[in-house]
């Protein structure tokens, strides 16, 4: 009787151990002097920061959904790591946080180096686009769980904020400015609806489309970091669009009021809404419609905020105020709180 191995099995140790090699380069690119080991161990150890008078630990956790999906039937590999830390870090970026460590967990049917080497080269570079230090990660082979070619992300980040910096939107006050951050595309939301979209118009689409919806998610922690004394709350525009992720923001007295033609919506908005029959109110739900990220501030900094944000390369944008809760929108306008969203 043969002498089974665990690679009959379908894990390839070796292949584990080639994939450590050849990130190693990417991922030292991103280490910070804190960390006190190196890629492979048991368990990443750093040190806090110095310059931390009274550091408070900010987490957060993501995946990439089912862009993953479009990632892998058009062998678009590149970037997909890059939306898995963006989703992370401008999460705990909310909360006026540094992003410090970030890890990833790749899981596959069976480990393709090649592929696999593609997409944590995305997850270095984002690291690298926040700051933070890819400290260590798993790769887990399952083989007979997930189809062949097929593989899942998660990611796992671990933030630094000042005790007496922390963002939590208590200073904000009606009258506040709203100021939107261009997003790249749908950044790593609403793909279930895009996907089924794409399937009810046949399942085939142009490359432009397939750029388009697979445009990385924009990091927005350098240039926001910028502006993080005066801003008096923050959003991340995620899953749940305008709808569910701005009243999370601020208190129950208080409203967003959102002009609707204060920014000009990526096309891609305008070409899944027709070519989906979907209504504002649930594009307003689903998607960021080309804002990713918001900052609200005093309407006596506003000028100061854009002015900055926008010499950081953002395409920034005065999008609203705060109102009351319970003020009625204006045509062109929806009203967003705890209650609920009305369209004007």
């Amino acid at each position: 009787m043969p002498r089974l191995t665990y690679r009959d099995a379908g894990v390839d140790i070796d292949a584990g151990n080639e994939l450590v090699r050849r990130i190693a380069p990417a991922v030292r690119r991103t280490r910070r002097p804190e960390l006190l080991s190196d890629l492979g161990g048991f368990a990443a150890l750093a040190t806090l920061p110095q310059d931390y008078r009274n550091p408070v630990l900010v987490t957060g956790t993501d995946g990439v959904g089912t862009k993953l999906r479009l990632a892998i039937d058009h062998d678009r590999h590149d970037d997909v790591g890059q939306d898995l830390v963006a989703m992370c870090v401008n999460d705990v970026l909310v909360a006026g946080a540094e992003p410090f460590l970030f890890l990833d967990y790749y899981a596959s049917g069976a480990l393709d180096v090649d592929v696999a080497e593609r997409v944590i080269n995305g997850i270095a570079k984002g690291c690298e686009l926040a700051g933070c230090a890819l400290a260590g990660g798993e790769t887990a082979e399952m083989p007979g769980f997930y189809p062949p070619g097929d593989y899942d992300l998660a990611g796992f980040c671990v933030g630094l904020v000042e005790r007496d910096a922390i963002i939590t939107g208590d200073a904000i006050g009606v009258g506040d400015v709203l100021i939107g951050l261009a997003s790249s595309g749908p950044h790593a939301n609403g793909y279930a609806l895009i996907r089924r979209i794409l399937d009810d118009q046949g399942g085939a689409a142009p490359d432009d489309l397939v750029d388009s919806l697979l445009a990385p998610t924009r990091i927005y922690v350098r240039s926001v970091n910028a502006v993080l004394d005066v801003a008096r709350g923050l959003c991340h525009i995620t899953g749940g669009g305008f709808v569910d992720n701005l009243p999370r923001m601020f208190g129950d007295h208080l409203a967003a009021a959102i002009d609707l033609d204060a920014w000009k919506r990526p096309t891609v908005f305008d070409l899944l809404q027709q070519a989906g029959g979907i209504d504002e109110a649930e594009m307003l739900r689903t998607f960021n419609l080309g804002i990713g990220f918001v900052v609200c501030a005093a309407e006596a900094d506003a000028a100061n905020v854009l002015e900055t944000l926008r010499s950081a390369g953002e395409g920034a944008r005065v999008i609203g105020r705060m109102v009351a809760n319970g003020s009625r929108p204006t045509s062109g306008q929806f009203v967003v709180s705890k209650d609920g969203a009305l369209l004007g």
